[in-house]
């Protein structure tokens, strides 16, 4: 039997990879149940748009690819880097310096455990 899997992808997230990626191994093979209770109570910002990811994961693998919620576990999530913008901030005697606004690609991919 072919494994079923049901993934979600969020582009160009105005957060920095390196932060994100530290909210993402927090739930990286944990049930889902467990991962968003996880992520509610996480501090940093982007685990807000992780979590609506996750949730938009969850609902691909219930209506498309019907899935049993409850046996549904994080089978992977990848981090990747957007692109990055670059910006120009002013400084003293007519100087300036360069600000990169970096930003992330979210995939969360979701399996059923047996």
């Amino acid at each position: 039997m072919e494994a079923k899997e049901a993934k979600a992808i969020a582009r160009y997230v105005g957060m920095s990879p390196q932060k994100t990626r530290l909210v993402a191994d927090l739930i990286r093979g944990k049930k889902v149940d467990d991962a968003i209770t996880i992520l509610e109570l996480n501090r940093k910002a982007v685990s807000k748009v992780v979590t609506k990811v996750l949730r938009s994961a969850v609902a691909n693998a219930e209506n498309t690819k019907n899935m049993d919620v409850d046996k549904l576990y994080v089978k992977s999530v990848c981090v990747d880097q957007g692109p990055t913008l670059k910006r120009i901030s002013a400084r003293a005697m007519g100087r300036a310096y360069s600000i990169r606004k970096k930003s992330s690609h979210i995939t969360i991919v979701l399996d059923e455990k047996e």
